[in-house]
């Protein structure tokens, strides 16, 4: 009897600064069957400050980590997305390039058999380009981890933050289901895509330094075929552990200045130029009245630290009276320039 050949799986994870927890993440891997999978991981270094790429290397040799682990010990902060993209490129120039690609964020672990689930639901769903596992914290508390694409409206609901009205123009959430779902788009910190149909479309956008570059990709894969949710794939996730970013926003309140960019870049790759345009004046406007109905309690303002200047210099000249598609992919002056203002 001929063995089943199955699906082959290419883990990523990206680290920077982050070293113990990647090498967690990298050791989960390697602790599971995956169900006859073959699996590989591949670790990039984005250049992170201190001893990180000696730390890999050393813990390559010492662990017997061999072939199953290839590291990527880069020299400049590439960001997530080209930072995956070093070894998406590398896997694309193989005579057979592995079936299906996984993210998973250097904090997090597999809680289970994830990749055999995820992929064996995707060999059964030809038309399935991308599938998310369940996030749970380390207490088991679920995480956010289906979402609906980003608009007009919801850019609106989300900065406005006061219940009656977000409630009238907030879309309808997904559940977080017992079973498969189709979704938009899955939070990009355990995901599988199909291989060949993200290579056909390009992979990550080089122009996005870090956020809204999954959120952006998975845009284009929906174009292309079926987004998927599967419970049954669980990871746990030290949430924020790797960006600093919670819930949505930074834990210093200020937002880094990449982040305004990408937002930007974001709606005007997926939205175009009139749809980035009208979702910058519903946060704008969502800000203000937020910032309104915040002081008549007598609270703060929900927005981020320096919100008008930084949204009005990073997204708002750029979408009224620049380049929309203004692209700064290393962000790293914006990146030094945000830490130096935060401290």
């Amino acid at each position: 009897m001929t063995a089943e050949i199955k699906s082959s799986i290419a883990v990523i994870v990206v680290n920077y600064g982050t070293a113990d927890l990647s090498i967690e993440a990298v050791e989960s891997v390697l602790a599971h069957q995956h169900g006859g999978h073959p699996v590989e991981v591949h670790l990039v270094d984005n250049a992170s400050p201190g001893d990180d790429a000696a730390r890999f290397a050393q813990a390559h040799d010492e662990r017997g980590w061999g072939d199953r682990v290839t590291l990527w010990l880069e020299r400049e902060n590439h960001g997530f997305g080209r930072g995956n993209n070093v070894a998406l490129h590398a896997l694309a120039q193989r005579e057979t390039p592995p079936d299906y690609f996984f993210l998973l964020n250097p904090d997090a672990t597999l809680n289970n058999e994830a990749l055999a689930v995820l992929s064996d639901f995707m060999d059964a769903r030809p038309g399935a380009m991308v599938a998310g596992a369940r996030i749970e914290r380390p207490d088991g508390r679920p995480v956010q981890a289906v979402f609906r694409f980003p608009d007009t409206r919801s850019e609106f609901a989300s900065a406005v933050c006061f219940g009656p009205i977000t409630r009238l123009f907030e879309h309808p959430a997904f559940s977080t289901a017992d079973g498969p779902i189709q979704v938009d788009w899955v939070s990009g910190a355990a995901v599988m895509f199909r291989f060949a149909t993200a290579r056909d479309v390009g992979f990550f956008d080089p122009d996005f330094f870090l956020y809204f570059e999954e959120t952006e990709l998975i845009w284009r894969m929906h174009q292309q075929g079926e987004v998927w949710f599967v419970p049954d794939a669980v990871i746990g996730h030290i949430a924020g552990a790797a960006t600093g970013m919670q819930e949505g926003r930074h834990r210093t309140k200020a937002q880094p200045g990449y982040w305004y960019d990408s937002w930007r870049l974001y709606f005007a790759k997926t939205r175009g130029v009139g749809g980035a345009r009208r979702a910058a004046l519903a946060r704008y406007l969502g800000t203000g009245m937020n910032a309104v109905l915040r002081g008549l309690t007598g609270k703060s303002p929900d927005a981020p630290t320096g919100f008008w200047k930084d949204f009005t210099g990073h997204v708002m000249r750029p979408l009224f009276g620049g380049d929309p598609l203004e692209a700064r992919p290393d962000g790293r002056t914006l990146k030094a320039d945000w830490l130096r203002k935060s401290r």
